[in-house]
C-alpha cells in the first residue's frame, strides 16, 4: 500500500476536509494536519470552525463559504489557488458537499484543472446506516425531505417502490409531520430506523415499524430533539407482485389488441406469467 506523508502539503490544491459531527475524538489525524498546514480555510461558518480550530489549537485563515455567496466566492477561491495557495474545505460537521455548500467551488476548481484532494472521515448519514440493521450493499441518499406535506408526500410516492434502502436527514421541528408521512404514504409496517444525536453524549438509534416509531417518538419529546437521521427499509416485492414496465406495457397494448392477446405479448417481453397479466386485466376491468 502506497503510503502518503499527511503533513505534505500541495500548492494550489483544494483539499476536502471532513470535520466530527459530535465527538471531537473523530476527527483524522491528516485532517488536522492539512488544516493546520494549508494557507486558507473556506468554512460554511467561521465562528464556528473556529471553535474547532481553538479546541485543537490551530491558527488559520478563515473565509467564508456558505449557501449564499459560494458561487460568487468561488471565483475568488479559484483566483488565489491559481496563484500558488493550499485551501482547505470544511463544513459545520461531517463531510463537505454532503447536504453542504462547496459543490460549485470543487466543480469550478475541476474546470480549471486544479488538482481537488478529498480526504476521509465522518458523514451522518453513512454512520448511521452502518448501525441501522438494514441493507446497505444497495442505499440512496435523499437529503431532507421538503418542508411542505404536498411535497413531501409526492417525494415519498416516487419513492414507494425504490428497492434500495433510503437515508434522509430530518429536523427536529419536522420528525413527527414527516413519519407520519412515510406512514400514510409507504404503510405503517416500512421498517424505520431513527439516528439521532449521532457520537453526542445522548445518542440513540432506534429502528420499528414506522407507526411503532412514530408513537415511540411522541411518548417522549426528547426523542424528537437534536439531529437526525432516518433509514427507511426499501420496497419489497411480493411473489406475485407484477412488475410496473409489464403493467404498463399490458396498458398500451390493451388500446390496440385484445386482451388475451396483449396479455400474452406484455408477458413475452417482461418475462413474467401470461395468466398472472391476463388475471390482473380482468379485476381492472371489473373495479
Amino acid at each position: 500500500m502506497k503510503q502518503l506523508d499527511s503533513a505534505v502539503i500541495s500548492p494550489s490544491t483544494l483539499y476536502i476536509v471532513p470535520t466530527p459531527i459530535g465527538n471531537l475524538g473523530d476527527i483524522t489525524q491528516r485532517a488536522l494536519s492539512v488544516l493546520q498546514s494549508v494557507d486558507l480555510i473556506a468554512a460554511e461558518d467561521t465562528r464556528h470552525t473556529g471553535i474547532l480550530l481553538q479546541h485543537f489549537a490551530i491558527n488559520a485563515r478563515l473565509f467564508a463559504l456558505h449557501d449564499h455567496n459560494e458561487q460568487q466566492k468561488s471565483e475568488t477561491l479559484l483566483a488565489k489557488l491559481r496563484e500558488g495557495q493550499s485551501i482547505a474545505l470544511v463544513s459545520d460537521a461531517g463531510t463537505p458537499l454532503i447536504n453542504d455548500p462547496g459543490y460549485h467551488l470543487v466543480r469550478t476548481c475541476r474546470e480549471a484543472g486544479i488538482t481537488v484532494v478529498p480526504l476521509p472521515g465522518a458523514c451522518a448519514a453513512i454512520t448511521a446506516l452502518s448501525a441501522a440493521g438494514l441493507p446497505s450493499d444497495r442505499f440512496c441518499y435523499e437529503g431532507f425531505l421538503p418542508a411542505k406535506s404536498k411535497s413531501r408526500c409526492d417525494t415519498l410516492k416516487s419513492l414507494e417502490r425504490e428497492t434500495r434502502t433510503i437515508i434522509f436527514y430530518e429536523s427536529t421541528h419536522r420528525l413527527l409531520d414527516s413519519l407520519a408521512d412515510i406512514e400514510a404514504v409507504l404503510g405503517g409496517e416500512r421498517y424505520v430506523v431513527l439516528a439521532r444525536e449521532l457520537t453526542k453524549t445522548w445518542e440513540s438509534i432506534y429502528g420499528a415499524p414506522v407507526a411503532e416509531l412514530l408513537a415511540w417518538v411522541k411518548e417522549d419529546e426528547n426523542r424528537r430533539k437534536g439531529e437526525m437521521v432516518l433509514i427507511v427499509e426499501g420496497f419489497k416485492a411480493q411473489e406475485d407482485t407484477l412488475p410496473a414496465d409489464a403493467l404498463r406495457t399490458l396498458a398500451l397494448l390493451q388500446a390496440e389488441l385484445p386482451l388475451k392477446k396483449a396479455a400474452a405479448l406484455a408477458a413475452e417481453i417482461h418475462g413474467v406469467k401470461k395468466n398472472a397479466l391476463y388475471k390482473y386485466a380482468l379485476e381492472q376491468q371489473g373495479n
